[in-house]
């Protein structure tokens, strides 16, 4: 399970797709997850917490960072 992710990042998810590849990217957040296959292009939207169970790793952070409490 990851914690952090944001539009853009790669994620690598516990279960390959059907095109055999592991690697998705995010492109979009919110209560819904939209993620897309990077080998095939596929789109999948997931609620959060699928998506949160089934990610298990960020590859790459992308260009939007999640909101973070400044001091």
């Amino acid at each position: 399970m990851i914690e952090r992710f944001g539009l853009g990042d790669h994620i690598a998810m516990k279960k390959p797709h059907a095109c055999g590849a592991n690697e998705w990217i995010v492109t979009r957040t919110g209560a819904d997850i939209k993620i897309k296959c990077m080998q095939c292009g596929r789109v999948v939207m997931l609620d959060r917490g699928d998506f949160l169970r089934s990610a298990r790793k960020n590859l790459t952070e992308g260009t939007e960072k999640p909101n973070e409490p400044e001091n």
